[in-house]
């Protein structure tokens, strides 16, 4: 059964890594959109990370967005940094930026997300506000774009989509890892009783910190790749409400206890509205997307991923 995950997996890996590019390469258009939706996929991992090994539900993930993408931007302009450098440093910018919001960890429910919230308008704020340091409401222009290496430009659309794919392959792996070790275990344990798991031991406030910090700097990641994506950033983009409700819809949509349902959800969810609704309902497609999270969470509520495993297993058992 693992060999055939195994298989699988690197099925698909292959099909994202070689076909896609080969397919779809020339059309600037959808391979954009296909950039876009791994954007979100990557972000609504990191929030899943969270909901699911964390047991926290955060609106704020914007902040760690924002930041991740100012820190990287701010560090290539200023201080001349290579793009890699500097989108691994907007990571860490994310993970520090989350340090600050550590004290709200003694919240719980609706209270921790709308403080989450908060964070991330005040740093909107910040950002809008310290003109001399992030050029204020009028935003960081000139960016530099991703480098070319091996003679690859990866500034274009499909090197920029070879980049962001290596991202969430990259932060899958890393979920997964943490998922299957003694810290997922006693962070999957705690959704059924904390006080238990505190009995026998388990800090459950420093696990908690942990997954906080690992998902800020997963956001924080994403979001400095957009900004050398797009060459330009300003606050009320970079700390949009849009990094927040579109990953947790996707998040939700595609299977949020899962690995790889986040990111099928972004994929799914973004590609169909802004290749098909958006062109059928130029105005109040997203209502639309509204319809299709309620049904799926009506028929099933554990997402689009658990759903297609479930049709594929009975499929099989029919042909054995």
């Amino acid at each position: 059964m693992k060999s055939t995950s195994l298989i699988s997996t690197i099925g698909l890996l292959l099909a994202a890594y070689v076909a896609v590019p080969l397919i779809l390469g020339s059309n600037h258009y959808v391979m954009s959109m296909v950039v876009a939706a791994l954007i979100i996929g990557g972000v609504a991992l990191s929030w899943a990370l969270l909901g699911n090994l964390g047991g926290m539900v955060s609106f704020g993930h914007a902040a760690f967005f924002g930041v991740g993408a100012y820190v990287s931007a701010l560090t290539t302009v200023k201080l001349g940094l290579p793009v890699f450098a500097a989108m691994l440093l907007g990571g860490v910018g994310a993970t520090i930026s989350a340090v600050i919001m550590l004290p709200v960890l003694r919240l719980r429910g609706p209270y921790f997300a709308l403080a989450i919230l908060a964070y991330a308008h005040i740093f909107r704020i910040v950002a809008t506000e310290w003109s001399s340091l992030t050029g204020g409401s009028g935003g960081v222009a000139n960016i530099p774009a991703l480098p070319t290496v091996f003679g690859v430009d990866l500034s274009g659309k499909t090197g920029a989509y070879l980049v962001v794919l290596t991202l969430v392959v990259c932060c899958a792996l890393a979920y997964s890892r943490i998922r299957s070790s003694h810290y997922g275990i006693a962070l999957r344990a705690m959704h059924d009783s904390e006080d238990a798991t505190r009995v026998v031991g388990v800090n459950s406030t420093l696990l908690k910190g942990a997954m906080l910090l690992v998902s800020a700097f997963m956001a924080g990641l994403f979001g400095a790749f957009n900004a050398h994506y797009i060459n330009f950033l300003e606050p009320d983009y970079a700390f949009n409400s849009l990094w927040v409700t579109l990953p947790i819809v996707a998040a939700i949509f595609g299977g949020y206890r899962t690995i790889l349902g986040p990111v099928l959800g972004a994929v799914v969810v973004y590609l169909v509205d802004q290749l098909i609704f958006k062109s059928l309902i130029p105005t109040g497609h997203q209502l639309v997307l509204g319809v299709l999270l309620v049904a799926m969470i009506v028929f099933s509520p554990n997402g689009l991923l658990p759903l297609l495993r479930k049709l594929f297993k009975g499929k099989e058992n029919t042909h054995a």
